[in-house]
């Protein structure tokens, strides 16, 4: 495909793509497949002006040569997009909210009086139903105030006032579907990521790591402890646990043997599987998780709740205040005045609309919330806990040495590494897996099937013999391995500066390789940020020996450190520390992560760490720069700012047109509109950015 430079910057161009016109599947094409090119870092494209902008690091000749071979068949072969996706969405309320804005004015400046009469008549008549069916079931609630306020001006003659209040609540239904809809969205781009490559086990038995748009129905995929399941399927071999915690909210695995259906989207957590396809990638996975959280209330944060159900109690005060003015002024126009000011018009705007604001702001830092109660949240935590392996540290850490023993060849010992860590989602296997290649080391198949033991290692069997690789303690505590008297000086010289990976064949160790694994050159002011934001505890979980973990702590200014735990320990201290009244937000990366992730208040997974870990985690950020917790901190801090501002004005200056309406001062005409000029201004109020660019780019 051939595209125009439009404009050109370091890191970023802007290019115009040479076709007549651009459909939102072909944008939506576009753009997932230029995201996956080495070296491209954001990507927009514009459909209705058939432009995309690029932010990238790297070779810019080399960018244009990839973009040059695009065409759109090949990108649906190897970028997976989802069938409902924001662009959709976005364009969809968007044309709905300009279609209700303009159709309401253009009624007012070009249609007769009597013909804008029986309209507002007509498109009333929906309100007044849902307030008789309300009433009907013995609610109080704000339809039914809705319902009497539009009533009340129909039987008065005030046309114009009965279609400004039914305009402004309709515009409310259409930003509060358009925020349950994007959250949707969110989540579900969420639980997609980087589920892009599987397993294949092929009509000889070989194993082939293929592109998951190239599974089609049949197929047999191996599937691991600790990854996520990419597709329906039935289980052809093996028994294991699943956590089907996305899909049903079940938190207890549930054992799945030869036969059963599995489901997209759930974790193997334990025992290795082969799955049978029985549904490709795309729509099956999607509708699941859009009927999970259609079901639930769970996106909406509890001020929203609050807000709502605040609304609902004023419902019989409104009412009773009306009645009470018609009582004692026996002026029907103050009484009327008093129902025009309705509390649930401004909530309901102004609510969900700081909420999407916010999670859209979010998403510009490549930051994924699934709902607007963990922004809430967030806001009043007080206790950070770090996972430090991929979090704290970088998240590719490097093998800078193989040290070999009983007079193996170092580089056979690290293809054998490779060839059993390739396997399973961890930054050190990565490590491990990345310098095979590096040295142009072939690491076929040469092993049976693998066992992998959380935090601790990894074990199968090479010509008969057990094979296992891991930590210190799993390899001669747990395994019980021996170091021949002739290779135990060099492995007590082994450098306490690199974090060491054990590898033992027969019961004997063969070879250490040494990892570097450095801290993040942003992580000691991250962790001084949180402070500022009002965070009082920071605590770092680690399985490293006590000083290393000490050093790194003083090092970051870290006030708490926790060395050589487990998995079962970081979930048991989130426990103890959630007895203690602490708001707890964990940040991690890593299989070993998920149970302390699922317990806390608030679970952060890094973006680039195990599918599992971004699976349980309520929100996901991108690995580049972990400055993005604190902007994170502060953008949830200042949205529920916002929302305790917008309340206290809706409450404030509602309440005076009440009082105004009631004594006679304000006519009905002149109450509706300035409660409804009050509710468009907080509105727009609501969708500026809550972080000024200075500022977002300080923190």
């Amino acid at each position: 495909m051939r595209f125009r430079i439009l404009h050109e910057s370091p890191g970023r161009v802007r290019l115009k793509a040479l076709q007549y016109s651009m459909s939102m599947e072909q944008a939506d094409l576009l753009e997932a497949w230029t995201l996956t090119l080495p070296g491209v870092d954001q990507v927009t494209v514009h459909e209705r002006l058939g432009s995309l902008i690029i932010v990238f690091h790297g070779d810019r000749k080399a960018l244009y040569t990839q973009l040059s071979r695009f065409t759109y068949e090949e990108a649906r072969e190897e970028a997976h997009v989802l069938s409902a996706n924001s662009r959709r969405i976005n364009r969809e309320y968007k044309e709905k909210m300009v279609f209700q804005v303009l159709w309401h004015y253009a009624k007012r400046l070009f249609l007769p009086a009597p013909l804008r009469q029986v309209i507002n008549t007509a498109t009333a008549v929906p309100r007044l139903w849902l307030a008789v069916k309300t009433l009907a079931q013995r609610q109080l609630n704000v339809e039914v105030l809705d319902g009497v306020a539009i009533g009340a001006s129909l039987l008065t003659g005030d046309f114009s006032t009965a279609g400004s209040v039914r305009f402004l609540l309709g515009l409310g239904d259409t930003l509060d579907a358009w925020t349950h809809k994007k959250s949707v969205d969110d989540l579900a781009k969420n639980m997609s990521l980087h589920v892009d490559r599987v397993w294949l086990l092929t009509d000889a038995g070989q194993q082939a790591e293929v592109p998951l748009s190239q599974i089609r129905i049949g197929d047999r995929i191996c599937v691991r402890t600790g990854h996520v399941l990419p597709l329906d399927g039935i289980l052809d071999q093996g028994d294991v646990m699943v956590n089907q915690a996305s899909l049903t909210g079940e938190s207890v695995p549930v054992a799945k043997h030869p036969g059963a259906a599995v489901y997209a989207g759930s974790v193997i957590e334990e025992g290795n599987c082969v799955v049978r396809v029985t549904h490709i990638a795309g729509e099956n996975r999607y509708d699941r998780i859009v009927r999970m959280i259609e079901e639930s209330e769970r996106l909406k944060s509890n001020t929203e709740k609050r807000a709502y159900n605040l609304a609902d109690k004023l419902v019989p005060w409104c009412l009773a205040g009306s009645g009470l003015t018609y009582l004692l002024t026996g002026n029907i126009t103050r009484a009327v005045s008093v129902l025009m000011v309705d509390f649930s018009c401004a909530l309901k705007l102004s609510m969900p609309l700081s909420v999407l604001s916010a999670m859209r702001e979010a998403s510009r830092h490549k930051i994924t919330v699934k709902g607007g109660k963990y922004m809430e949240i967030l806001s009043q935590a007080d206790t950070v806990v770090f996972d430090k392996t991929g979090t704290l540290t970088n998240a590719c850490p490097t093998v800078c040495s193989v040290v070999a023993f009983r007079g193996l060849d170092e580089k056979e010992m690290l293809r054998l590494a490779a060839c059993l860590e390739e396997h399973f989602p961890h930054s050190v296997a990565n490590a491990v897996v990345k310098a095979a290649r590096e040295q142009g080391l072939d690491h076929q198949e040469m092993h049976s099937e693998v066992e992998y033991v959380v935090a601790h290692g990894i074990a199968s069997r090479i010509g008969g013999e057990r094979a296992v690789i891991g930590s210190r303690h799993f390899i001669f505590e747990d395994e019980a391995v021996q170091v021949l008297p002739e290779d135990q000086e060099a492995v007590d010289s082994l450098t306490p500066e690199c974090s060491w990976l054990y590898l033992a064949i027969g019961g004997i160790l063969s070879a250490a390789i040494g990892i570097s694994d450095p801290l993040r050159p942003e992580a000691k002011e991250m962790t001084a940020l949180l402070y500022e934001s009002g965070i009082r505890h920071i605590v770092m979980l680690t399985g490293d020996n006590q000083g290393t973990a000490r050093a790194i702590a003083e090092e970051l200014g870290i006030d708490d450190y926790r060395a050589e735990v487990l998995p079962e320990d970081k979930a048991g201290f989130i426990q103890a520390m959630q007895e203690q009244g602490r708001r707890i937000i964990m940040i991690g990366d890593g299989i070993n992560d998920t149970p302390a992730l699922s317990l806390a208040d608030v679970g952060i997974a890094i973006g680039s760490g195990a599918g599992v870990a971004r699976e349980v985690a309520d929100i996901t950020i991108a690995a580049e720069d972990l400055r993005e917790l604190a902007l994170l901190r502060r953008l949830s801090q200042k949205l529920m700012d916002r929302i305790d501002r917008n309340y206290r004005f809706v409450m404030g200056f509602n309440g005076g047109l009440i009082a105004l309406g009631a004594f006679g001062l304000l006519p009905p005409a002149t109450s509706a509109l300035l409660h409804n000029g009050s509710t468009v201004l907080l509105s727009m109020d609501c969708l500026t950015p809550l972080l000024p660019q200075g500022q977002a780019e300080q923190d």
